[in-house]
C-alpha cells in the first residue's frame, strides 16, 4: 500500500506568501492559457470552484480546452475583470509586477498564490509526487508514466504539459495515491524566482536531462545545475531517483542524493539498459536489460532515440511500484503520444503533415533526427519557428546549424517579437540559414509566416513529410497548410 508523504523536506523551501481562504468559491487566473495553468483551472473546477480566467495569448489548443471545460476566459489584461473581486487569485509565472491585472491585485489587497504554490495545495496535498523534470522529455515522459499508471489500475493524479492522447485532456485528479507532475526549472512568479519543481515535494523524482536552456532566467549551465542539485536534494530518503545515466552532468550530481538512485540509457555503465532497438510495421521494438540481463521486450509506436529513453525511465518507475512485465508491455503498445510531440496533423494531396513543440536545439536535432529515420523513404521539409525565450537569443546561433541535419530542406521564419530582445543579444534567422546553406543543406529564411506558407505551397510535393516545430501557435501554420492543400 502505498501511502501519501509527510513532512517532507522540501517544505522549508515553499514560501507561504498567502493562505487558502476559509470560504473559497470564486478563483481567477491570470495567465489561464499556458498549459499548466489551464490544467490547474481544470483541476479546480473537478473540485467544484467558479473559475475565470484571462490570457493575451489565446490560440488552441488550450483555447479550445478551457471552451470545452466551460471556462470562461478574459482576452487581455485589464483591472476590470477582478471586480468583482475573486476569493483567490493564481497568479501564472508569464505575469510581470506591472500587468495590469496584478497592479489591481496589489491595490485590492486579495488572497493570492503562485501556480505551484497552488498545485502543492489543491493538487498535491495527501498524494505520493512522482515529478518528472530536465531539459527535455518531460511531456511525453510524465504522459506515458500516467498511462502505465491508468493501465495498473491505480487512478493515478496528473498534470502534463501537453495533451495525451490516451486521456484527450492534460489533468485528472485521480483517487489513488500517486500524482504525475512535470518539475519544471523555470521560474515561480514575479514574487518568487525560485525554480518551479521545489514546490512539488517529489517522492519520487526522474531526471531525463540537464542542459543550458531559459536564457532569460539563468546565467549559464552551471547556474541551471545549481536548481536541479536543489531537486535532487529534497527528494527524500524513502524515494527514488530514476537518472538518465547517459547525461554525464546528472550522472555526477546524483551522487549527492538521499535516496536511492536507479539509472538508465543505452550506455553499458547504467542499471537499466535499451538494446537492439528495431523498427517493424509501425512499431518500434526494444529489448531491455537490468544489471546485464535479460528483462524483457517492449513494442512502441513511439520512435527515436529520445523517446526509447524516456520510456526507459517510465519503466524504471513501473518496476519500482511493483508492477509486473505485462502490465508495463500493454501499457507501452498502447500509448498513443501526445499532442504536439511528433503529431500527425494531417495528409493532403500525398503530404503528411507533422507538429512538435521542440525548440531547444537538441530537441530540435532529436526531432529532425527522428522523424528522418521514421520516413526515411520520403523527402522531409523541417519548418521551425524560434520563438522561445532562449531560441531568440543568440546563445544557441551556432548549435541550431548543427540541429537539421537529416532535412531534405529547412525553412525558418524571422522570429516575432525580437523588440523585446535587447539588439547585442538578438538571434538571427538569416545566419542560421547561411550556416546551413554553407554545410551542404538546402535552407531558406522568409521575413514572416505568409511568405514561408507560399513557398511551402509551391514546394511540397507527394511523399513529402512536412515537419513544423514550434513551441507556440506559428501562425497556425499547420492547418493553414493543409487547408491550401
Amino acid at each position: 500500500m502505498i501511502k501519501p508523504q509527510k513532512n517532507h523536506p522540501s517544505a522549508q523551501l515553499i514560501p507561504s506568501l498567502n493562505r487558502v481562504p476559509r470560504s473559497l468559491h470564486h478563483i481567477h487566473l491570470i495567465g489561464i492559457c499556458g498549459t499548466g495553468m489551464a490544467s490547474l483551472a481544470g483541476i479546480l473546477k473537478d473540485r467544484g470552484y467558479l473559475i475565470t480566467g484571462s490570457d493575451q495569448n489565446i490560440y488552441p489548443p488550450m483555447s479550445l480546452f478551457l471552451e470545452s471545460l466551460k471556462i470562461p476566459v478574459f482576452n487581455g489584461y485589464r483591472p476590470e475583470h477582478l471586480h468583482p473581486g475573486p476569493d483567490l487569485v493564481i497568479v501564472g509565472n508569464v505575469v510581470t509586477k506591472e500587468n495590469p491585472e496584478a497592479v489591481e491585485l496589489s491595490a485590492l489587497r486579495l488572497p493570492y498564490l503562485s501556480f505551484p504554490q497552488a498545485i502543492g495545495q489543491f493538487a498535491l496535498d495527501d498524494k505520493r509526487p512522482i515529478v518528472i523534470s530536465g531539459t527535455h522529455g518531460k511531456t511525453t515522459t510524465s504522459a506515458l508514466i500516467a498511462w502505465i499508471l491508468e493501465n495498473a489500475g491505480m487512478d493515478p493524479g496528473f498534470m502534463i504539459g501537453g495533451i495525451p492522447v490516451n486521456f484527450e485532456r492534460n489533468f485528472k485528479l485521480g483517487a489513488g495515491p500517486c500524482f504525475v507532475i512535470e518539475g519544471d526549472e523555470y521560474d515561480t512568479a514575479f514574487f518568487d524566482k525560485g525554480p518551479k519543481f521545489l514546490h512539488y515535494k517529489p517522492w519520487v523524482t526522474i531526471l531525463t536531462s540537464i542542459e543550458f536552456d531559459h536564457a532569460d532566467i539563468y546565467r549559464d549551465l552551471d547556474h541551471v545545475i545549481e536548481s536541479f542539485r536543489k531537486l535532487i536534494n529534497i527528494v527524500p530518503a524513502n524515494g527514488l531517483l530514476i537518472a538518465n545515466g547517459d547525461d554525464e552532468t546528472i550522472r555526477r550530481e546524483s551522487q549527492s542524493a538521499k535516496c536511492r538512485i536507479e539509472t538508465y540509457g543505452f550506455s553499458e555503465n547504467n542499471i537499466w539498459r535499451a538494446v537492439d532497438v528495431g523498427f517493424e510495421a509501425d512499431f518500434t521494438n526494444i529489448r531491455i536489460l537490468k544489471e546485464g540481463k535479460e528483462a524483457t521486450t517492449l513494442s512502441t509506436s513511439i520512435y527515436g532515440r529520445h523517446n526509447i529513453s524516456n520510456l526507459l525511465g517510465a519503466v524504471v518507475l513501473g518496476r519500482f511500484l511493483g508492477m509486473p512485465y505485462p502490465t508495463l508491455q500493454k501499457a507501452v503498445k498502447t500509448f498513443s503520444g501526445v499532442k504536439r510531440r511528433q503529431e500527425i496533423i494531417g495528409e493532403r494531396r500525398g503530404v503528411l503533415v507533422l507538429d512538435d513543440f521542440a525548440h531547444h536545439p537538441t530537441a530540435v536535432r532529436e526531432t529532425v533526427r527522428a522523424v528522418r529515420e521514421k520516413y526515411r523513404h520520403r523527402r522531409l521539409i523541417a519548418v521551425f519557428e524560434p520563438r522561445s525565450n532562449s531560441s531568440r537569443r543568440k546563445i544557441f546561433q551556432d548549435r541550431y546549424a548543427q540541429s537539421f541535419d537529416g532535412g531534405d530542406l529547412v525553412m525558418i521564419p524571422e522570429p516575432l517579437l525580437m523588440e523585446k530582445i535587447p539588439v547585442e543579444e538578438r538571434f538571427s534567422s538569416r545566419q542560421l540559414v547561411s550556416d546551413l546553406t554553407e554545410r551542404g543543406l538546402s535552407a531558406s529564411y522568409f521575413e514572416n509566416t505568409d511568405r514561408l506558407l507560399a513557398a511551402l505551397l509551391t514546394e511540397a510535393r507527394s511523399g513529402d513529410v512536412v515537419l513544423i516545430m514550434s513551441n507556440g501557435g506559428f501562425d497556425n501554420l499547420h492547418q493553414r497548410l493543409l487547408g491550401e492543400l
